[in-house]
């Protein structure tokens, strides 16, 4: 007999526990958080000065789990916003789910002082792109885009 709560259709899913004895899966292959951050890092450097700067303030790259691996930013909290970034990625893919529009490509604030968007780099690693107040959300769009393609091909190319 089930000790979780029934679901009312539409509902979003409950995360189920199982008995503490019971080891996670073990991933397929693990590298070590050490080597993803200096992959990172070194990719990130490389393409930091093709991304234009006239509509990005700032660049960060985290874990999945919302740990800072690198970042180039001015005057924010990496470690928070890192964390954030993952809480925003976890929601977009429930919202998306239940809104049956598929998989989420990236997630977008828009405030007062400029914009925030978080992509998958890929099934790992978050970028968080960091807008400059006066752009708009359109550019701020084709700006963040072009930065993640550009540290998803020198990421690609260290592999």
């Amino acid at each position: 007999m089930s000790t979780q709560p029934a679901q009312t259709p539409g509902a979003l899913p409950l995360r189920r526990r199982g008995p503490l004895s019971e080891a996670p899966p073990a991933p397929e292959r693990q590298v070590p958080a050490s080597a993803v951050a200096k992959l990172m890092t070194e990719a990130l450097e490389e393409v930091h000065g093709r991304i234009d700067s006239v509509a990005i303030n700032g660049v960060l790259v985290a874990t999945r789990d919302g740990l800072v691996l690198c970042g180039v930013t001015r005057g924010i909290e990496d470690d928070g916003v890192a964390a954030m970034a993952s809480a925003a990625a976890g929601l977009a893919t429930q919202f998306t789910s239940q809104a049956r529009v598929g998989s989420p490509r990236a997630v977008f604030f828009e405030g007062e002082s400029g914009q925030v968007g978080v992509f998958g780099i890929d099934a790992d690693t978050l970028l968080v792109v960091l807008g400059e107040r006066d752009t708009t959300m359109g550019m701020f769009n084709v700006v963040a885009k072009q930065a993640l393609t550009l540290l998803q091909q020198a990421v690609a190319a260290r592999r």
